[in-house]
Formats: structure tokens, C-alpha cells, sequence
């Protein structure tokens, strides 16, 4: 299992965002379509898995590619991205391109800061008119209330 997660999101125009994600082994870097409700999809999953179910989906559609998959086991996170030629094909039709194994609370805090630092560099009107879409302000702030019920000033 590895120790941390970083993860990145920048609009980088009207309906396009690029994610990064990198464990201490392996980074990818995701091509995101506004097609989709991708950051609130992503974020909604989080919250699923810190609130202890053991499987959820967040699907970030890229024109004919799409990438999904998380699971829980115990306390640990596994983020599974899998690249699919059609986001409808079935996981078995896919390629995994990047996966990591993590402790939830640790996941959960690299989303969450990833989040945070997007509302800080483009502020909320600002990132929707780069990405098109409002900032999935409730679902990062639902997934911040799971993941630290008692918040302290230093946690995020």
C-alpha cells in the first residue's frame, strides 16, 4: 500500500479539465469532458466510501474514453482507473492505465484539497466559466463533513 495521493484539477477551457492523480509509484493524467457531472460524480464517491460502502463509481467521460472504479476494503481506499473505448462498454472491455491502494482518510483529504485549491485559484465564478458548470460546492463540502465530522483549523 502507498502513503499519500496527490490529485489536480484544471479547467483548462470551456467543458475540458485536466486531472491529475499520482500515488508515490505512478501518476495519470486524465483528459475530463463537461459531458458528464465528473467533479460531483468524483466527489459524491468519496463520500460514498468514507462513509463506509464498499463500492462506487465516478465516471469522467473524455469523447469516446471514459474512466471509473473505487473500492474500500477495511479502511483502506483502491482507486481503480480503467480506460474504455466507449464510457457504455463493461469494466471487462477496459484497460487498467492507473491504480492505488490507500488509507480512506488519506484519499479523502487529497480530494478534498484538490478541491479546495480549485476554489482558491479560479473562485467559483471563475471556475465555471472555464469548465462551463457550477463548482460542486455542496458535494465537496458533504464529502469534508464524512471524512471530518469534528474539523480542526490544520486538518485541510
Amino acid at each position: 500500500m502507498t502513503t499519500g495521493m496527490r490529485m489536480t484539477w484544471r479547467p483548462e477551457g470551456h467543458g475540458w479539465a485536466n486531472c491529475n492523480i499520482e500515488d508515490q509509484q505512478a501518476k495519470v493524467e486524465l483528459i475530463v469532458s463537461s459531458i458528464t457531472s465528473a467533479p460531483e460524480e468524483f466527489l459524491t464517491a468519496m463520500a460514498r466510501l468514507v462513509s463506509g460502502e464498499t463500492h462506487t463509481r465516478a465516471q469522467f467521460e473524455a469523447g469516446p474514453t471514459a474512466f471509473r472504479r473505487l473500492y474500500r476494503h477495511g479502511d483502506d481506499a483502491w482507486i481503480r482507473i480503467l480506460e474504455l473505448r466507449r464510457g457504455s462498454d463493461h469494466d471487462n472491455r477496459s484497460t487498467e492505465i492507473w491504480s492505488s491502494q490507500l488509507h480512506t482518510d488519506a484519499t479523502a483529504r487529497a480530494v478534498i484539497r484538490c478541491f479546495d485549491e480549485v476554489a482558491r485559484t479560479y473562485d467559483e465564478s471563475g471556475y465555471r466559466g472555464k469548465w462551463g458548470e457550477h463548482f460542486p460546492r455542496s458535494e465537496l463540502e458533504a464529502l469534508r463533513r464524512l471524512w471530518n465530522p469534528h474539523p480542526r483549523s490544520d486538518d485541510t
